[in-house]
């Protein structure tokens, strides 16, 4: 209560400015902003996501997870050569930044410079840039060429598409010139969005529509209806739903189905993704069962699709995660833009089943020599069959499932049980090294427009010895059989392929053949966002219903919800 009030103190303060509430949108914040003076998004920590990348740095296209089409913002469109290791970006007419200098193409190479000759700029879309980029250069003022260490038909939607959470941010070479681009605060920061900044302390930030913007003045967009944007630190969900309820908050993160209907019951006017169960709307990072291939008898695997089968999906998702989810069908988030690959797996045969089959499993066990004993646990040679499943503290979502898990596995004959551990540990140690059995996690997280970045995680070339660190958490399985060999190969040859390409669907079917015959990984279930808005004061917010983007306000597109916001009732 004392988070909730403290909150409302803040909000009250904010609504006594001059500008009406009714003018206002105030998005919920989930943490503290740690240094409200310090707009360098090129430095860890708080920089960007209290408004800096949803009003004021507008990106240069923006992924819609419908389509799977990039949608030109500040940029009009790109080309690239026939190997993918040169890309061309054409930038709109008439950009200004906020005071007015023209923003055009040698920004682009000023910031994409700072990257590549600072290596103590340490975001990590500046990592990649650097790791991905040979040369960049103005060919003119609104046209720039990209020259790059090695093909990637995926560079412009990694680095400039908002494909996760945001972009490589361009800066104004005018401001930013001369500074160093490590320890430059940037504390009055300009962009080229609508909106200008106005104030931040640890618990706000408050931006004002800039009425000369320059999409206005060129015809690329009207001005946006708030007058004023505020991001708000809640304190937790209790204050939330209080801020919610009385009409004190207009987006809010992620809740939980109860306090949702809570809300709901007592302010009729917030909605979610979805008007019924299951309300949330997709996480990029589906749910799976991780899975050590090297240790027996999970390197059998005949005994990894026997713990498939045993697995009720429907019951991980109405009683660990309260009916705010749905089954995973495939490996993949179940976005409209990866629809033509989840269709191409599931034609072929390999659709993950919503409800467990215990008998199927339990005849796989027994084909492998086991006998269930009279304590209901299968043994073979006078030992149980045991596993252990290590889980992540930090979440009840991740030890409510696993508790789902382990009591599945031991009906039908498994002896498992859970190892919750410190998230320090659990991605420290435990993940990296292959110090598991199995564990609880979302490994495949990558492909939300194309099916490489989710499969490529999975090939033999990332294989070490358990002990030994996995690149980037890639295969911690350590998945390297014939069957891995051959996935391995189908998709690195996926990797050159141009985004759209009409084979692409086959290949994903033809590799993930390997994956339902020997499950490295077992998919269990979408991760889901269950997100609060309140059309008391506007309408407009992303929904399953008016689907042109995610709801995700905290990432870089909202440019696109802020542009879609109308007044109630206008």
């Amino acid at each position: 209560m004392l988070a909730s009030s403290l909150a409302l103190a803040a909000a009250g303060s904010v609504f006594a400015q001059d500008v009406a509430r009714e003018d206002t949108v105030i998005f919920d914040l989930d943490r503290t902003i740690k240094d409200p003076g310090n707009f360098n998004w090129f430095t860890p920590g708080t920089k960007r996501m209290h408004g800096a990348h949803q009003a004021m740095w507008e990106p240069l296209f923006i992924l819609n997870y419908g389509t799977g089409d990039l949608d030109p913002w500040l940029a009009t469109g790109y080309s690239q050569n026939d190997d993918s290791t040169e890309f061309t970006i054409s930038l709109r007419d008439g950009i200004a930044w906020s005071d007015g200098e023209a923003y055009n193409a040698d920004d682009v190479v000023f910031t994409v410079n700072m990257a590549l000759n600072n290596q103590e700029i340490s975001s990590r879309e500046a990592a990649t840039v650097r790791a991905q980029v040979a040369s960049v250069e103005a060919i003119d003022d609104l046209t720039v060429r990209f020259t790059l260490n090695a093909s990637n038909p995926r560079f412009i939607v990694e680095n400039f598409g908002v494909r996760i959470f945001g972009s490589f941010l361009i800066m104004p070479e005018h401001i930013w010139s001369g500074e160093d681009a490590a320890t430059f605060a940037n504390a009055e920061p300009i962009g080229t969005g609508p909106y200008t900044f106005t104030s931040a302390a640890t618990n706000r930030a408050v931006w004002d529509r800039n009425d000369d913007w320059w999409g206005a003045k060129t015809g690329f967009m009207d001005l946006p209806e708030p007058s004023r944007l505020i991001w708000l630190e809640s304190g937790g969900e209790e204050s939330r739903a209080q801020l919610m309820a009385t009409n004190q908050l207009d987006a809010a993160q992620n809740v939980s189905v109860g306090t949702f209907e809570a809300i709901h019951a007592q302010n009729p006017a917030v909605i979610a993704w979805h008007e019924g169960y299951p309300y949330a709307s997709a996480d990029p990072c589906s749910r799976q069962l991780e899975i050590n291939t090297t240790i027996a008898p999970w390197d059998d695997p005949d005994m990894r699709r026997a713990v498939n089968h045993i697995i009720d999906r429907t019951q991980i998702v109405n009683v660990a995660i309260e009916g705010a989810t749905v089954p995973s069908r495939t490996m993949f988030v179940q976005y409209g833009s990866m629809a033509p690959f989840i269709d191409a797996a599931v034609a072929a045969g390999y659709e993950l089943s919503a409800t467990a089959d215990a008998a199927a499993g339990q005849a796989l066990i027994e084909a492998e020599g086991y006998t269930m004993g009279s304590d209901g646990i299968y043994e073979k040679d006078g030992a149980d069959l045991e596993v252990k499943i290590h889980v992540n503290s930090a979440s009840t979502e991740y030890t409510r499932t696993i508790d789902v898990i382990v009591e599945q596995l031991n009906r039908a004959g498994i002896k498992a049980s859970s190892v919750p551990v410190e998230n320090g540990v659990f991605w420290g140690e435990v993940l990296p090294f292959g110090a598991y059995e199995m564990t609880y996690s979302w490994l495949s997280c990558g492909s939300v427009n194309e099916p490489w970045a989710s499969m490529g995680r999975y090939t033999v070339k990332d294989v070490v010895p358990v002990g030994e660190r996995s690149p980037g958490f890639n295969n911690t399985a350590r998945w390297n059989s014939d069957a891995a060999q051959k996935y391995s190969a189908i998709v690195d040859e996926m990797a050159s392929r141009a985004l759209g390409d009409p084979e692409v669907p086959g290949m994903v079917a033809e590799a993930y053949q390997y994956l339902h015959e020997e499950m490295p990984f077992i998919p269990l279930v979408q991760s889901a966002k269950l997100i609060p808005f309140n059309t008391t004061y506007w309408t407009g917010w992303p929904t399953s219903e008016n689907y042109y983007n995610h709801p995700f306000f905290w990432w870089n597109h909202t440019h696109q919800i802020i542009h879609n916001l109308e007044k109630a009732g206008g």
